[in-house]
């Protein structure tokens, strides 16, 4: 993209009071950003309103500095394993515009890309879900997405914390399908900070996105706004854990509009995590257990053979053998899978104090067992 170009799509997606809806009118009856601002207002005045043609008359401040930076970003671009640039920049007219998103009734107008770009032609699947996940969720959604991963689909989520993080890192971990972060900044940053490492791996196996131009902070409002593009890119949506108001569920509804899948994992009746996915059961989402169910719901080809519905190592936690703890261990039988007090479970199996105490230590050391707050322990079981 020549700089002028580029300095006209980045005009029309800096200017204030102009969404992406307008400035769609304003491209389709003239073709290209330079064009829509060569026209008279006379001309703006059969498709825009009057705040939107004086908006679309005056530069935004700074925009001779956003071209500037975004071309240096883009010049600066580092080069991936195989040889391929990292930096893209997508404006509608791209025939590397991913289909799925143009099909959405707001597509941004532009894209910033860094990673993988092959990623966004291959089927993905979302999977979002609570920024404080139990233990048992997290794990949920590292498995699923190490899973789908393994079976060639990619996996989007936002970088957020909890479930996106480990979605990511499971997916990451999956190779073949590998994963995209959708994220509601600019490129040149990474939010949270903590996610840092994990951003330099999808540079260089996966795929982070942006609708945002370089150097927009991460701004409240702007993460709503980057929940249509995990949709829109998706076959579906899979919510591992979520409370009844969040933008997991903001997701979901998105995703519905648009006629993709929705998707759940239920919870305990007792947790506080599983009531948003247990409600979108409710209104017609399909209840999930495996990756299996996913790929069978979304009709999603695997591309190598999947041995078993996660991972090939899903029925073994750090060593021990899950599927077999409620004949070996009476903890873990009378535990159940609901968060469940030290003191109800000595009542339920007669072990006293001490003896249970370092039971449950053993039994948490080994990853089967999670530590709750309020002295709580829930049984962690294999996706």
């Amino acid at each position: 993209m020549e700089r002028e170009e580029l300095r006209a799509w980045l005009r029309l997606l800096l200017t204030p009071h102009v969404g992406p809806a307008s400035a769609r009118k304003l491209l389709a009856a003239w073709g290209s950003p330079q064009a829509v601002f060569a026209a008279g207002e006379t001309a703006l005045a059969a498709l825009v309103n009057k705040r939107e043609r004086t908006a679309l008359g005056k530069e935004p401040d700074g925009l001779d500095e956003q071209v500037d930076a975004t071309l240096a970003w883009l010049d600066q671009s580092p080069q991936l394993a195989n040889g391929r640039i990292a930096r893209h920049l997508l404006c509608l007219a791209d025939p590397a515009y991913p289909p799925m998103l143009l099909q959405a009734s707001d597509p941004p107008l532009l894209l910033f890309a860094q990673g993988r770009l092959d990623l966004l032609a291959r089927p993905a699947v979302a999977v979002v879900g609570s920024r404080h996940p139990s233990p048992q969720g997290r794990d949920n959604a590292y498995a699923f997405a190490k899973a789908l991963s393994q079976a060639g689909v990619t996996v989007i989520s936002g970088l957020a914390l909890g479930v996106d993080g480990a979605a990511h890192a499971g997916a990451l971990d999956g190779g073949l399908g590998s994963t995209i972060a959708v994220v509601g900044t600019g490129l040149d940053l990474v939010y949270p900070k903590t996610h840092q490492a994990l951003a330099n791996r999808l540079i260089e196996q996966g795929l982070l996105l942006s609708e945002f131009a370089l150097g927009t902070p991460p701004l409240t409002t702007n993460f709503p706004k980057r929940n249509r593009i995990v949709a829109a890119l998706s076959r579906g949506t899979l919510v591992v854990e979520a409370a009844v108001q969040s933008g997991s569920l903001i997701t979901a509804r998105l995703a519905a509009e648009m006629g993709r899948e929705v998707l759940a994992i239920p919870g305990s009746i007792h947790s506080p995590h599983a009531r948003g996915c247990h409600a979108l059961i409710k209104q017609g989402a399909k209840l999930v257990e495996t990756a299996q169910d996913v790929l069978e719901e979304l009709r999603l080809e695997v591309l190598p053979p999947l041995g078993a519905p996660l991972t090939a190592d899903a029925d073994r936690v750090d060593g021990v053998d899950a599927g077999a703890s409620d004949q070996e261990d009476p903890i873990l039988a009378a535990m159940g899978y609901d968060p469940v007090s030290q003191d109800a479970l000595s009542a339920r199996t007669g072990w006293g104090a001490a003896d249970l105490g370092a039971r449950l230590l053993e039994l948490e050391l080994m990853g089967q067992v999670a530590r709750l707050p309020g002295q709580l322990f829930q049984r962690v079981a294999a996706a």
